[in-house]
């Protein structure tokens, strides 16, 4: 006439396992590959819309990377001579005319002259004459940076 001591039913709860709610504690790693994939093909369309400007081949230098505070007008000059205040094509005539009411600093205001690597050199000089007989000071020219070892 003894009782079991586990309780009814038989046996202990020490061998059974719960399926009740116990939380899972697994990583469900498919969402994050998911996000992930999105987001790098994101990044792959954006990228290329990033670039300033009208679209140009840039010449490699070693020059270092400059820092400024404030953002700077950018004159192009393709191959065939155009020029182009920002991505606004503008004619040579009207460059200077057209940059002082873009000019937010006068005749302070940073300009960066990015000329094609096939572009005429007369033709960004030229760019480059005219900017300077309006009176601004501080024009500069953009490459891109060139990789080490060249």
């Amino acid at each position: 006439m003894g009782m079991a001591v586990g309780g009814s039913g038989g046996g202990s709860r020490r061998g059974r396992r719960r399926s009740g709610n116990r939380p899972m504690s697994d990583i469900n790693v498919t969402p994050m590959v998911d996000v992930m994939l999105v987001l790098l093909i994101v990044f792959m369309v954006a990228a290329p819309l990033m670039t300033v400007g009208v679209p140009i081949d840039l010449p490699k230098t070693q020059a270092k990377e400059l820092n400024t505070d404030s953002k700077p007008v950018t004159v192009t000059v393709t191959t065939d001579g155009a020029t182009y205040i920002g991505e606004d094509a503008v004619p040579f005539e009207e460059l200077t005319a057209r940059l002082a009411t873009q000019a937010t600093e006068g005749l302070e205001q940073r300009i960066y002259v990015r000329g094609d690597m096939q572009a005429n050199y007369g033709s960004v000089m030229k760019v480059m004459g005219a900017l300077s007989g309006a009176g601004y000071t501080h024009i500069g020219l953009i490459t891109e940076q060139a990789p080490t070892g060249q």
